[in-house]
């Protein structure tokens, strides 16, 4: 598989985009359990429901692009490839030497974030920490390593000692990002509205945030046509959070499912922007696993 991946990386990435729409039209029409959870969520969240197929179509570009994202990408580079917007608030909180949380939901192109921020900000800021669990079946573990030792990028286990890594680079001024729109394992999570309903919803980042004080940006690599990309950041909060409720991010003990709902709320307002890019198809509100 390893080798297939190789091969598939030295084709275009627009080709692989292209045929990447083309499994997720497929999927689309021959899956009958992704067609009810991707309509169940968009309901749920009040999208037009003809973003559903949508979405699906862009988790078809997404699997595509990743051979290309994994080995090409590293020789040949993708900063031609993107634009970047609110750059700015990223530098800030760097410069600030705070430490820096990216909130990443699943929407758009979000391998593309790592690969891209290692290029433009790992030779002059360090690289980005990022956790990351070994996949479960075999043929994948060489792929999903790779894909994670490269220049500029350093990862970390899902574990304590993991955790324990994090925290001491983001009290350097480091930075990090986590996509938290997932359900976390039994005990690692609080009930957190999502779209006007509960989902057991990662506790992580708020704790991360209390015990070191770094920023929490949200941050997604939107889709362009013709294989461009467009790199967004944004400050957390938004005019209708109070300051007061912005600062429990930042106040040691404060309250977990209020601190893990400002981030969802955020999210949202994420996924609301581009939710034709949202992955709708994941079952967002199922009981978390036992397992760690």
């Amino acid at each position: 598989m390893l080798t297939l991946f190789r091969l598939l990386a030295h084709l275009p990435l627009g080709l692989l985009q292209r045929v990447g729409a083309l499994l997720g039209r497929l999927a689309w029409l021959a899956s009958p359990a992704l067609r009810r959870h991707a309509l169940a969520n968009t309901a749920q969240a009040r999208v037009d429901a003809a973003l559903a197929p949508q979405s699906v179509i862009a988790m078809g570009q997404a699997l595509a692009e990743l051979p290309w994202l994994w080995f090409a990408a590293q020789k040949r580079g993708v900063l031609p490839l993107l634009h970047w917007d609110g750059a700015e608030h990223f530098e800030a909180a760097l410069d600030a030497r705070r430490g820096v949380i990216l909130v990443l939901p699943h929407t758009g192109c979000w391998e593309m974030v790592g690969q891209s921020l290692a290029e433009k900000y790992g030779p002059t800021r360090g690289p980005l920490v990022a956790m990351y669990r070994p996949a479960r079946k075999a043929w994948l573990r060489p792929l999903i390593a790779s894909s994670r030792d490269r220049p500029g990028m350093q990862a970390v286990p899902t574990s304590v000692a993991g955790v324990r890594s994090l925290i001491k680079v983001l009290r350097a001024g480091g930075y990090t990002a986590i996509l938290p729109d997932q359900v976390p394992p039994d005990g690692q999570g609080v009930w957190a509205p999502w779209f006007g309903r509960p989902a057991y919803s990662m506790t992580l980042l708020p704790r991360l945030a209390q015990q070191t004080g770094a920023a929490l940006l949200l941050a997604w690599c939107e889709r362009l046509p013709a294989g461009h990309f467009v790199m967004h950041f944004e400050p957390l909060g938004s005019p209708d959070v109070s300051p007061d409720r912005l600062a429990a991010l930042h106040t040691p003990g404060a309250d977990l499912a209020e601190c893990t709902a400002l981030v969802n709320a955020g999210m949202e307002r994420v996924v609301r922007r581009c939710p034709q890019q949202y992955l709708w198809s994941y079952q967002r509100y199922k009981h978390p696993r036992k397992d760690i």
